[in-house]
């Protein structure tokens, strides 16, 4: 249901272009900006394509992560796509909405907010967790913005799920954040890192110490944000609220409504989101294509970068191959 802020392993050299009020890690390669927005600014991550005209590829993380969970799958595809990563309002370096809607609609309602003003739909759409949700709601309602959707572990409802997606779950409930937070106050950023990998990964080992110490210093960094814990609450409570919502709004449902080709990526190691919702998740995309990575956790984009990019590929190829009409 969740992916938090994770390591990955590539080294950070360069600069943003634009001076941020915080010490963000930018990768080689990499760029940031913020877009303004009616009562609302946004992060975005850019990694240009190998060359002008590519089309363009956004992707939208999950609970708690950033921008930085698509490090290492951007540049494995910069020679077919012009790739953009978003922080989520409240995460990463983007500040609180001005609304404080932190929804999965009101995510998905921002994400929609920077396609139609970047002028450049429709784009080649990729989600993980409750990004994946996120992603999902904006090919239902928008899908002249969608060319194709990826979807990592997408935080679709179940009814049964895993126990050790429960902790993540009760940060919806009032209060439980700010207990938590008292409760672990004395806990070292590092600390909280090896928990979050060994909720995240299906294999922490494949973290190298260089990765482990880049997110121990993001860890640090967000720790500091006043509003860190209130963005986690009520995103969490989001993910719980678009869960028990039915009708033609509910995921599902929406899921069914999708009209982009779809690639779906489940990890069988994954302890947030169950493995067996992959067989429902391929039955309800309409012509969807499934990928199971049995070692995987919930984060293949960062576990898997070169397997997830070679799947993406043949999905956008058989698009592009379609709409060129070749």
């Amino acid at each position: 249901m969740s992916s938090t802020e994770l390591p990955e392993t590539r080294t950070a050299d360069t600069a943003p272009a634009t001076p941020l009020p915080r010490a963000v890690r930018v990768a080689d390669g990499e760029e940031l900006r913020s877009v303004a927005l009616p009562g609302l600014s946004l992060t975005v991550r850019s990694r240009p394509g190998a060359r002008a005209g590519l089309p363009p590829a956004r992707y939208v993380h999950g609970l708690g992560g950033s921008s930085q969970n698509w490090s290492a799958l951007m540049p494995l595809l910069a020679d077919l796509v012009d790739g953009e990563a978003v922080d989520l309002p409240g995460f990463g370096d983007s500040p609180p909405p001005d609304d404080g809607n932190y929804s999965v609609t009101g995510h998905a309602r921002a994400v929609i907010r920077l396609l139609d003003a970047s002028g450049r739909g429709p784009v080649h759409l990729f989600g993980n967790s409750m990004g994946g949700a996120v992603a999902t709601r904006v090919a239902a309602v928008r899908p002249d913005l969608v060319r194709t959707l990826t979807l990592v572990s997408p935080a679709l409802p179940e009814l049964r799920a895993q126990r050790t997606a429960w902790p993540t779950a009760l940060l919806a409930v009032p209060g439980v954040a700010g207990l938590f937070a008292r409760l672990s106050r004395d806990w070292t950023a590092e600390q909280r890192v090896r928990g979050v990998l060994s909720l995240c990964y299906g294999d922490p080992g494949l973290v190298t110490d260089e990765g482990l110490r880049h997110a121990v210093e993001e860890m640090e960094r967000r720790l500091e944000l006043p509003y860190f814990w209130d963005a986690m609450a009520r995103s969490s409570r989001g993910i719980v609220d678009a869960y028990t919502l039915g009708g033609q709004h509910g995921l599902w449902r929406q899921a069914e409504r999708v009209l982009a080709p779809t690639l779906l990526i489940y990890g069988g190691r994954d302890r947030l989101v169950s493995y067996r919702m992959a067989r429902r998740a391929a039955a309800a995309f309409r012509g969807s294509r499934l990928l199971s990575l049995p070692d995987a956790g919930h984060v293949a984009m960062m576990e898997y970068p070169e397997t997830v990019a070679a799947a993406a590929r043949e999905l956008i190829a058989d698009h592009d191959a379609r709409h060129d009409g070749s």
